[in-house]
C-alpha cells in the first residue's frame, strides 16, 4: 500500500472517530435536559414542566448548538483534506479531548452550579477547539500539503480567515462571564454576526 492510501485511510478513521465523538457529546448534552420523575411527578404536563424549568433548558440546549457549530467546522476542514499524517492527526486527536473537556466543563458547571469560574472554563475549552481547529488547517496548508487539489490557494486563505469566528466568539464570551450568566449565554449569539463580517470581509478583499 503507497503513502498516499495510508493517508487516506488515516484520514478516513480520524473522520470517523471525530464523528463519533461529536455526536456522543450531543447526546450527552441531550442527557443532560431535565426530565420527569414518573414517580414523584411535580408536574401534570410537559407544557407545565417546560414553563417552569425553562431556564434549565437553555444552558444544554445553546451547548448543543455550540457542539454543533464546532462539529460542522470539523466536517468543512476534513472534507477539504487529500489525507492526514501523524502531526495532524495529533492536533485533530488534542481538537477532540477539548471537545470532550468541553462537556466536562458543561457538567460541572450544571453539577455545582453556574459561576464565572464554570462559564471561563467552558468558553477556554471552546476557545480550544477552535484554536486547534485552525491550527490543524494551518498546517494541513503549510509544508504538509495535505489539501485537496481541488482546493485553490484563495480557498485556503478564504476557509482560513472564516474559521476565525468561532475562537474568537468563544474568546469574547469570557469577559461576559464575569458579568453574570445572562450576559455569558447572549454573548455567545455574536457568532451569527461574526461569521457576516468575516464573509463581508473576504467578499471585499
Amino acid at each position: 500500500m503507497s503513502q498516499e492510501d495510508v493517508s487516506k485511510q488515516q484520514l478516513l478513521r480520524l473522520e470517523r472517530l471525530t464523528d463519533l465523538v461529536y455526536a456522543l457529546v450531543i447526546w450527552r448534552i441531550f442527557m443532560i435536559l431535565p426530565r420527569p420523575n414518573f414517580d414523584n411527578p411535580e408536574w401534570d404536563t410537559v407544557l407545565e414542566m417546560l414553563i417552569s424549568n425553562w431556564p434549565d433548558f437553555v444552558v444544554p440546549l445553546l451547548s448543543i448548538l455550540i457542539v454543533i457549530v464546532f462539529w460542522l467546522q470539523s466536517n468543512s476542514l476534513l472534507s477539504r483534506l487529500k489525507g492526514t499524517n501523524p502531526i495532524h492527526t495529533g492536533i485533530s486527536i488534542f481538537q477532540v479531548f477539548f471537545v470532550l473537556f468541553y462537556l466536562y466543563a458543561l457538567g460541572l458547571g450544571i453539577g455545582v452550579g453556574s459561576a464565572a469560574d464554570t462559564r471561563v472554563l467552558e468558553s477556554s475549552a471552546a476557545v480550544l477547539i477552535g484554536a486547534t481547529a485552525y491550527l490543524g488547517w494551518w498546517y494541513a496548508g503549510g509544508k504538509a500539503a495535505l489539501l485537496s487539489e481541488n482546493v485553490s490557494d484563495e480557498e485556503a486563505r478564504d476557509v482560513a480567515q472564516a474559521n476565525f469566528a468561532e475562537p474568537i466568539t468563544a474568546l469574547l464570551t469570557i469577559p461576559a462571564a464575569f458579568i453574570g450568566p445572562w450576559a455569558w449565554e447572549l454573548s455567545w449569539f455574536l457568532y451569527p454576526f461574526l461569521k457576516w463580517w468575516f464573509s463581508r470581509r473576504r467578499a471585499g478583499a
